[in-house]
């Protein structure tokens, strides 16, 4: 059984899905605290056979997550800031080489790390309220949990300058159409539509979506001719598990597979 080591953090499972509720009010914050908490259960994630998805949402009907509580920065201390940005850097990794498929369903403001969370996923789905920036710049910082690098590959060097350089905060039509979200729901709707998809990855092999993803995460580095013959490996490498035995059988026997996750 997978439990959170933080009340900020709150997990149920339902099916092979995992949910996080970011659960630190009044803007869901991330702190000392909450960060290792989130690394750990992405961790215990991988290690659960019987999880395949994530899907990540803000407790309230406001705020998805504000990002980094500000008040560990007041006092300029170097060493916190180290922490936190190695705390950061932990948490979101961790959560972007999730085995599964990780979703953020953004029910309101999504702002510096919290935009970075979501940045962390795989897929993004937001309600029409939400509004999204990574402000860092305008307190005198910058974004810490990778969102200098995985904004600009989502959304390309323009719109993340835009966002980061000047501060943009951007909305959920405007986000989805530079690519920053891929669908919008009306207000309430994100889990919801966030714990179908996740119900739709259940119908695909655990070991082949592990694998499919590493590849396409793969992409952002190297040179493509490389990359070719490493999927030819891994496509070889699915025939050593039982998933791929059953995947094939079930589909010319005209039946539902049922997945062991190995």
């Amino acid at each position: 059984m997978i439990e959170s080591t933080s009340e900020k953090l709150l997990v149920d499972q339902r099916g092979h899905t995992l949910i996080v509720t970011i659960n630190n009010p009044p803007a869901n914050t991330w702190d000392e605290v909450s960060l290792p908490a989130l690394k750990t259960l992405v961790q215990q994630a991988n290690e659960n056979k019987d999880i395949y998805a994530l899907v990540i949402h803000g407790a309230g009907e406001k705020f998805f997550s504000a990002g980094a509580d500000l008040k560990l920065f007041a006092a300029g201390d170097k060493g916190v800031a180290s922490d936190m940005s190695a705390h950061f850097g932990d948490a979101f990794e961790t959560l972007a080489e999730f085995r599964g498929v990780s979703i953020a369903a953004i029910n309101g403001f999504a702002m510096g790390g919290g935009l970075e969370c979501a940045l962390a996923c795989d897929i993004r789905i937001a309600e029409t309220q939400a509004v999204m920036g990574l402000p860092e710049a305008s307190v005198g910082l910058l974004p810490c949990g990778g969102g200098t690098q995985n904004l600009a590959w989502t959304v390309g060097e323009g719109w993340a300058k835009r966002m980061i350089l000047c501060g943009e905060r951007i909305g959920a039509e405007l986000a989805r159409t530079i690519g920053l979200v891929e669908e919008v729901v009306d207000a309430g709707q994100a889990l919801g539509r966030a714990l179908a998809i996740a119900e739709s990855v259940s119908k695909q092999a655990p070991p082949a979506v592990a694998a499919c993803k590493h590849l396409i995460q793969k992409a952002r580095s190297g040179h493509i001719n490389e990359a070719y013959q490493v999927e030819r490996s891994a496509f070889v490498d699915l025939f050593d598990t039982s998933d791929q035995k059953e995947g094939v059988n079930a589909f010319l026997q005209k039946r539902s597979p049922e997945w062991v996750n190995g």
